[in-house]
């Protein structure tokens, strides 16, 4: 069974939350506590019916770094599939929040209000998407009950869209009428929208067909841990020394040939383990330890690669940038910690190159600094080599966090755009 991620994404009050909710209730993975809890809480607003939003509250999650991330996660399962949602904010000041809900999602389902179409923030969160690399989006046009299920005004909505996405490249768009308050074609079909013939938005989550482009890329195995006995217990193994992490983009197989970085030495792959299983071969997502035909002297931020077609080794490069910090602005010749992959090292923001406007979605002047939310092009140096590949053929090795080397927080997420070669050393001075 193949799991699924897709986050939510539209404007305030289209609907997120209930969808959601709605979706668990109708596969019945509501526990009968859970539902008892959100009908006092109903009641208590002095709600008549109960608001099945409130299945998502209480789950706001605190990340790495010290960044409050206020998207809500839940999992489900159904005989064909399991999931994972990212229930993300729709109010424009939280751009940061629906980034980094959408950073691992393969399908993003863009909620609009029937009666309002189209709007501003449709815009940026699809805008959003498609630089994050979702390449499918579903429109999910709710509350067709308000419209009096109307398949003219589904059409219009539907239009208006396509056309969204056309401008953002976006090739494959689902459209879909739905009520989530009522469950009309959330789950069941209903009897409202007898024009409509397409599936209901559980069918089409159990059925849609996502490409992973990690899987079919170049080997690409960051090395978190070297693992060495250094006990009595296991000194039967003392010449044992695996490489462990997860593959990141590729696959790899025993007996094949690999380059390690930064040495930039190849070798050749004598085992694959799995706990206390010897593999044959793995593939990306699989967590393992490689154990290699020479001892060499790499750790955690090494990287394993393909011979044939080795990671790009870069000091310079051009990355798209989402700055997350509430206190801090982002200026030219700004220094940061930057983490890629298992890897970190010093780097400096060589210039701001432009930033993204997202409500028409043209590249502007980027100005003197980014603040809070903004979206930009910029141009980083790193003091050591990294490994990255562009954000189009992995995201796990096309992306990358900057943290403040002062506070040693998260202030920014960017994505690896073009690895544009070196040129003589920057002046770090502050």
């Amino acid at each position: 069974m193949d799991l699924l991620r897709f986050v939510t994404a539209g404007s305030v009050d289209d609907g997120k939350s209930t969808l959601i909710g709605r979706l668990l209730y109708d596969t019945k993975q509501v526990f009968e506590d859970q539902w008892a809890n959100i009908e006092r809480a109903s009641t208590a607003k002095g709600l008549e019916e109960v608001d099945l939003a409130l299945l998502t509250d209480g789950l706001r999650a605190e990340r790495e770094q010290g960044i409050t991330i206020d998207v809500a996660y839940r999992y489900f399962t159904t005989p064909r599939r399991k999931f994972i949602i990212a229930d993300s904010p729709g109010h424009v000041q939280y751009t940061r929040n629906m980034v980094t809900g959408a950073s691992t999602a393969q399908l993003a389902l863009i909620l609009v209000d029937a009666r309002k179409g189209v709007v501003e923030q449709t815009r940026r969160h699809s805008a959003l998407t498609a630089l994050l690399g979702i390449r499918h989006l579903a429109l999910c046009v709710n509350k067709m009950d308000l419209v009096e299920w109307s398949e003219r005004r589904f059409e219009e909505v539907g239009a208006q869209f396509q056309a969204l996405a056309k401008q953002l490249g976006v090739d494959v768009v689902t459209l879909l009428p739905m009520a989530a308050v009522s469950g009309d074609n959330i789950v069941d079909r209903g009897d409202n929208m007898q024009w409509y013939t397409g599936p209901t938005a559980l069918e089409f989550l159990e059925t849609v067909e996502v490409p992973d482009p990690a899987r079919h890329a170049a080997l690409r195995f960051p090395v978190q841990y070297v693992i060495r006995p250094h006990t009595a217990h296991s000194a039967r193994f003392h010449d044992y020394r695996g490489y462990a992490g997860t593959v990141a983009a590729g696959n790899v197989a025993v007996g094949a040939e690999v380059t390690v970085l930064p040495l930039n030495v190849r070798t050749t792959v004598t085992a694959i383990d799995r706990y206390e299983e010897q593999l044959g071969s793995a593939e990306s997502g699989d967590a393992i330890s490689i154990r290699l035909a020479d001892d060499l002297d790499v750790g955690r931020g090494g990287m394993i690669v393909s011979s044939t077609d080795p990671a790009p080794v870069a000091n310079r490069f051009t990355a798209d940038l989402c700055w997350m910090s509430e206190t801090n602005t982002l200026k030219p010749r700004g220094q940061f910690w930057i983490k890629h992959t298992s890897r970190r090292v010093r780097c400096i923001v060589e210039s701001l190159d432009d930033r993204l406007d997202v409500s028409n979605l043209e590249r502007v002047p980027a100005g003197d600094a980014f603040g809070l939310n903004d979206i930009g092009r910029i141009t980083i140096r790193t003091m050591e080599p990294i490994f990255p590949d562009s954000y189009v053929t992995s995201r796990d090795t096309g992306s990358f966090i900057l943290i403040d080397a002062a506070t040693r927080k998260t202030v920014a997420a960017g994505m690896v755009r073009d690895v544009i070669g070196d040129e003589p050393t920057a002046d770090w001075s502050i």
